[in-house]
């Protein structure tokens, strides 16, 4: 008669857990972004949260390891939007144009450039922590969209090319715009028609760049 006490109780321990585990990462976040990956520590975010370091360490044992989660929480909803976005049974440049307007407005966000500044200007001292948001976050971008592109080589809809650097391609045309005039300075948010012209012209250049060789004709 008491197992299900004992299971409503673990419930209860467990949806505590992921509280507080949620307020650790809003919390590091905050940090990361207003201070400086140098200047966060540890002790800072404990006294924040008002508990203590060792409570802290429990979910998390050093400062990369947050930074890791603060990552994943801040991605994962987009990556699976983005697996969403890549269709394999669509056509193809209707989906490569959601994917690119998909991917230029996510890392367009004020926080996505806020964090990509931060990395930018703090990985030369803390190479793990640029290691970490490449794996995160361009690197899964480019290998979720690399598979994609592999079935397409498959069907013939593109030429036969490394997968990986095709999708390299795409991106870079994509940020190539309205993303590095934000990461510089030169604008404070892009406007709708800057997106969507970015994103016509990326895709359009990637089209062409990788349009399937025309068949040899027959003798």
């Amino acid at each position: 008669m008491t197992a299900p006490t004992d299971t409503a109780c673990l419930s209860r321990r467990e949806v505590r857990r992921r509280d507080r585990r949620d307020a650790i990462i809003a919390v590091a976040k905050r940090s990361f972004l207003e201070t400086g990956y140098a200047a966060t520590t540890m002790s800072s975010i404990a006294a924040e949260l008002g508990g203590s370091k060792g409570t802290l360490w429990s979910y998390f044992p050093g400062k990369e390891e947050l930074f890791a989660a603060v990552l994943r929480d801040a991605t994962k909803v987009y990556h699976a939007s983005l697996a969403q976005l890549l269709d394999t049974g669509g056509e193809l440049e209707p989906t490569l144009l959601r994917f690119s307007h998909d991917l230029l407005r996510k890392v367009t966000s004020p926080d996505a450039i806020a964090l990509h500044r931060l990395v930018a200007a703090e990985a030369s001292r803390f190479p793990e922590m640029g290691a970490i948001f490449h794996e995160l976050a361009p690197l899964y971008t480019r290998n979720l969209l690399a598979r994609f592109l592999e079935g397409a080589m498959d069907k013939g809809q593109l030429r036969r090319a490394d997968a990986m650097l095709a999708a390299r391609t795409l991106v870079v045309l994509t940020l190539s715009g309205c993303h590095q005039q934000m990461i510089w300075g030169e604008i404070d948010a892009p406007e709708a028609k800057q997106i969507d012209a970015d994103v016509s012209f990326a895709v359009d250049c990637f089209l062409r760049a990788y349009a399937p060789d025309a068949e040899a004709p027959n003798p």
